[in-house]
């Protein structure tokens, strides 16, 4: 895993985003103690996550509910 200062990785931050994205993780370092570990999220592909009316049909409002 490659250590990087926060001085390198304000200058480079776009290129290891992408690095961190591709899957190579990488920390952030400050005077050569680690600090932050960045790696991709494991998010859900688009169109994969139906949050909203996952309950539909499943429960039911009372007539009288104001």
């Amino acid at each position: 895993m490659q250590i990087v200062n926060i001085h390198e990785a304000k200058t480079h931050l776009s290129r290891l985003i992408e690095k961190a994205a591709d899957g190579e993780a990488f920390v952030i370092a400050e005077v050569g103690k680690p600090l932050v570990k960045v790696t991709a999220l494991d998010a859900p592909a688009a169109g994969q996550c139906h949050r909203l009316g996952f309950l539909a049909g499943q429960i039911s409002v009372p007539d009288d509910f104001d």
